[in-house]
């Protein structure tokens, strides 16, 4: 016999999550109180690491259905997601999306869906690294520097060489420069240009 289990998330303990409930049991799903899971977390959490989520799986048994409002309640990352509902698919459990139109995330419909949103989530992270590699081509190209700013200026450098040639400790010449040993050691290993 299945069982209809809830999951319901918010990110911060500013939020309730009486709306996703109500939400749930407005769709006609009948959740026993027992069966109701709420966690607060950050969606960019990976669902493998939510402990509220973690022992709602240990309960899981195939037949069982997962509700859930919204795929971002589950995570944030689409990959996390399509992950996680195959992984409770392989179990024998149904995950149901209200924002989907209620749509069993396990079934053929399901699984296209999350096809789709995958493809589309890739597509997006595929734009974002062209975009940005284009951003620092042009900045290149503009003779723009680009990383973080050095913690020594050229002077500095060579103070500090001089001092590490008149025998002065790696940890007494980043003291006085304000900077890392792991600096200095890059400027004593770095040859020098003379």
């Amino acid at each position: 016999m299945s069982r209809t289990f809830a999951y319901a998330r918010v990110s911060t303990t500013g939020q309730t999550t009486k709306n996703q409930i109500e939400e749930i049991r407005t769709a006609g799903f009948h959740v026993k109180d027992h069966r109701i899971v709420t966690e607060t977390i950050s969606g960019s959490v990976p669902i493998a690491r939510r402990p509220e989520f973690s022992r709602l799986v240990d309960r899981l048994e195939p037949d069982d259905i997962l509700i859930v409002t919204k795929l971002d309640r589950l995570g944030r990352d689409a990959i996390d997601v399509s992950s996680t509902v195959k992984a409770l698919a392989d179990e024998g459990v149904r995950v149901y999306c209200l924002a989907l139109g209620g749509v069993d995330l396990t079934s053929s419909a399901g699984t296209m869906t999350m096809n789709v949103l995958n493809a589309v989530a890739q597509f997006e992270r595929d734009l974002l690294v062209e975009r940005t590699q284009s951003g620092l081509k042009r900045a290149k190209s503009e003779g723009k520097v680009l990383g973080r700013r050095p913690s020594l200026t050229n002077s500095q450098i060579q103070e500090v060489r001089s001092s590490l040639n008149s025998g002065e400790s790696v940890s007494a010449i980043a003291r006085a420069f304000g900077t890392s040993r792991q600096t200095i050691m890059r400027v004593r290993d770095k040859p020098s240009r003379d």
